[in-house]
């Protein structure tokens, strides 16, 4: 199981850390790579091509292209994280606003952790000790909130 996180600049490295904590703490290789949808599209679909992820994690602001271009390069899942900024409406209507035919997943504003989970979620599907590890995260996020920790 493998997750390519792919920024749309170096600036958006704070959510990557997010998605790569929680892939770390599920033991899911992961890979991460900066390139724009705008100025580096045909790196962009190199990148894409030739990963061997079972699925993309997209994280960008401003206009957001980022997770809809991965999406059409592929037939794998692809999760959009927008990034907050000047522009908050814009970076969340590019990635949920996607043509027919090429979904992408969006999670909230600089979520990293939330498409990282969403990631787990998937993954998931195939696989019983990543299911049984995600109830294991799930009992203890609950214990934190009922027990007090």
């Amino acid at each position: 199981m493998k997750v390519h996180i792919i920024m749309g600049s170096k600036s958006d490295e704070e959510v990557a850390n997010k998605a790569a904590r929680i892939l770390e703490e599920f033991d899911i290789s992961y890979e991460v790579t900066v390139a724009s949808a705008h100025r580096t599209p045909d790196y962009l679909k190199k990148i894409v091509e030739n990963s061997d992820a079972d699925l993309f994690i997209g994280i960008a602001g401003l206009s957001a292209a980022l997770p809809g271009s991965i999406a059409s390069h592929t037939i794998k899942p692809v999760i959009g994280v927008p990034v907050s900024g000047k522009v908050n409406l814009d970076a969340i209507l590019s990635i949920v606003q996607m043509p027919p035919g090429i979904p992408v997943g969006a999670v909230g504003l600089d979520r990293g952790d939330n498409a990282a989970l969403l990631a787990v979620e998937i993954l998931s599907l195939s696989n019983d000790n990543l299911k049984e590890k995600l109830v294991e995260y799930r009992e203890n996020m609950c214990k934190k909130i009922v027990g007090g920790k």
